[in-house]
């Protein structure tokens, strides 16, 4: 019996060997950390798409600010030079260079080549830093075709440079200096990333952010690539900006409430320390009718909240519900005012700086340190009963917007709970509009929300009947930005897009926060005519979808249809063009060696409607052909501020803008 258990367990070993085949310890990757960084980027960045790009620069900053909050720096200068390298120079101290004791080359190589490196893990350098993990600028180096770094430190200059995160030579002296700081210049890797070419206002959007978050600190932005003249023709320089704020988060909130109608006439503003957290907090009140709350840490930007922002949220409600009552102008309220009522209309930034912060969320920004929360709802209190007590005025007109907003929460409660019912109803109580797609799995479903009856009735003919569902939108829906939230579930086209989506109001955490646990599709696309019309349309819902359903682009689900301008067409022969060049190219082709273009025509499609169900399958619902752009949210104060500025009440903000970028849009004549 032995015997026979003995020659059935080799026999098992040798069916395992056979399973196993190859797989030794030569199959196992020992990837260096540089080596990791290649081949994973998303890991370290995010993605190797747009976004990813222009971390690269905000990694290499944060360096900078490092400096600047350890009270070693005042300036830094960004440039984008004419191949879309990046040079970013600060005043600092300038990275050490002697020789590291543990890996024996110096310490410049080693921050620049080595995961995990930096001064930010030695408490002794920095008490707080804008980086979570120290692998900021060596992923950068991995991930450039070549990075040069220049120190100037100790009355000496010295430099190393790098290619794909591989130093070229030893760290070299290269003569004497009069000041101190740190030049790193790096040119993205083409072998990494999907585009190389850096967007000059979303650099702006951040080194602005900056500013605001770090006061007295200066940063220049300057793009090699565009070239400024006067009105007579005359050369003046390269396009560029200085970014410096005196006051910090009180002209962060200005410059965020610069397009609303203020309620109060100032800014109210706390900065201090509270057990051993350093808080600021900067907020005032408008006439609108949404919430506008923005959270940082160690200047990182926490979508998703956290401790911070529930400490903030605690003090407000708090203070102002205590003054309320005993001013007694809650008296004759017949409801409960709710924690929400004291939020519309507000704008506020809040900072704090903490040692070792502990992120959580599904985005690693939210949040998670206990020990934040009352440092910041003390500061909150404090700030507010004193400004309450020295303002009684303004104090009276806050709390009216309050019982406003309570009351008007009270009306908008039935027509909320209207979509609601609707919305949780089987498919017999989908918008009649809809034509839904068969698919029941949202990870393959689509909606498109089509600008009229007459495009959607041809994009229902052309759709893939199993995945795509098509809603048309009649008209111009409401502008959110200055309805109040009764007003915005009452509307007929709204409400459409609530059910159409299946999703509610409300989780444990938010009662206003969208509920997406029974989201029916995961891409939302919205598809409007190639005009201005096209355009105001898609601008009323993209203002919608930030505001009330921000959930659904922070998940990336929503999306913006591309449908081709023209059809240039020769005979037999056609081509679809999406912009101006590609019109011309194809004009060009269809010469061929003749040069005559007799015979050519071009048409203009202004609208959706001017195609048929075949060209619009072609050229825009196909999935193999289609160009779909994303829409993120890469700067939610920035988002802001166009969205108010754009869709809210001030008009010559808005003027401004368009007599500025004029020379970008596509006017129908």
């Amino acid at each position: 019996m032995a015997e026979e258990n003995l020659n059935e367990a080799e026999g098992n070993q040798a069916d395992s060997n056979k399973n196993i085949g190859n797989y030794d310890a030569s199959n196992i990757q020992a990837l260096e950390g540089m080596e990791h960084v290649r081949m994973r980027p998303s890991m370290y960045i995010g993605d190797v798409g747009v976004r990813g790009l222009h971390h690269l620069v905000y990694e290499v900053v944060d360096n900078s600010i490092d400096e600047a909050l350890a009270g070693h720096c005042d300036t830094i200068h960004v440039t984008i030079h004419k191949n879309n390298g990046i040079r970013v120079e600060d005043n600092g101290r300038g990275i050490p260079v002697d020789i590291h004791e543990k890996e024996g080359v110096s310490a410049l190589q080693v921050v620049m080549t080595k995961i995990g490196a930096g001064g930010k893990f030695d408490k002794d350098s920095y008490k707080v830093s804008g980086g979570l993990h120290g692998v900021g600028v060596s992923c950068v180096n991995a991930l450039s075709s070549h990075l040069k770094a220049e120190v100037h430190r100790n009355g000496k200059a010295y430099e190393q440079e790098y290619s794909r995160g591989k130093e070229s030579y030893a760290v070299r002296e290269t003569g004497t200096s009069d000041r101190n700081g740190t030049i790193v210049t790096f040119l993205p890797d083409e072998q990494i990333f999907e585009t190389l070419i850096y967007t000059y206002e979303t650099l702006a959007n951040r080194m602005r952010e900056l500013a605001f978050l770090n006061q007295g600190l200066t940063l220049t932005l300057v793009d090699e690539r565009e070239l400024l003249f006067d009105d007579e023709g005359k050369e003046q320089g390269f396009l560029n900006e200085t970014f410096h704020s005196d006051a910090g988060l009180k002209d962060f909130v200005s410059y965020l409430d610069s397009n609303r109608e203020a309620l109060i006439s100032e800014v109210i503003h706390v900065s201090g320390e509270r057990n051993g957290v350093p808080v600021e907090v900067a907020m005032t009140y408008n006439t609108s009718f949404s919430e506008n709350l923005f959270s940082y840490v160690n200047n990182i930007n926490t979508y998703e909240g956290g401790t911070h922002l529930t400490g903030f949220r605690r003090g407000l409600t708090l203070t102002l519900k205590k003054y309320a009552e005993s001013s007694g102008m809650l008296d004759k309220l017949k409801f409960d005012i709710s924690a929400d009522d004291f939020r519309e209309g507000l704008t506020a930034v809040v900072s704090v700086k903490v040692a070792e912060p502990q992120f959580q969320g599904q985005t690693k920004t939210k949040l998670g340190n206990a020990e934040v929360s009352a440092p910041v709802s003390q500061a909150v209190s404090e700030m507010l009963e004193i400004y309450l007590e020295e303002h009684p005025g303004e104090a009276k007109i806050i709390v009216s917007k309050v019982i406003l907003a309570a009351q008007a929460r009270h009306a908008a409660r039935k027509a909320r709970e209207m979509v609601q019912r609707k919305t949780v109803m089987s498919g017999s109580g989908l918008p009649g509009k809809l034509a839904d797609c068969s698919e029941k799995d949202p990870a393959v479903s689509e909606l498109f929300l089509v600008e009229g009856d007459s495009a959607g009735g041809t994009a229902k003919q052309g759709r893939d009947r199993a995945t795509q569902a098509i809603m048309p939108l009649r008209g111009k829906i409401l502008n959110v930005e200055k309805a109040m939230q009764h007003k915005i579930f009452e509307n007929e086209e709204i409400k459409n897009i609530y059910t159409a989506l299946g999703v509610t109001l409300g989780t444990e955490e938010d009662e206003r926060a969208l509920n997406l646990t029974k989201l029916r599709y995961h891409k939302v696309v919205i598809m409007c005519d190639a005009d201005v019309d096209g355009s105001h349309i898609e601008t009323l819902i993209l203002t919608f979808l930030f505001r009330h359903m921000k959930e659904l682009i922070e998940s990336g689900y929503v999306y913006i249809a591309t449908p081709p301008l023209y059809l240039v067409k020769k005979g037999s022969r056609q081509m679809y063009a999406w912009n101006d060049d590609e019109r011309d190219r194809y004009i060009e082709q269809f010469k061929g060696a003749s040069g005559a273009d007799s015979g050519i025509g071009v048409q203009r499609y202004k609208g959706l409607g001017e195609m048929n169900a075949e060209q619009l399958w072609d050229t825009t619902l196909n999935p193999e052909n289609r160009t779909l752009r994303q829409v993120t949210i890469d700067n939610a104060a920035a988002c802001d501020h166009v969205f108010s500025m754009l869709m809210g009440d001030e008009v010559p903000p808005r003027r401004a803008f368009i007599e500025e970028n004029a020379k970008y849009a596509n006017i129908d004549i």
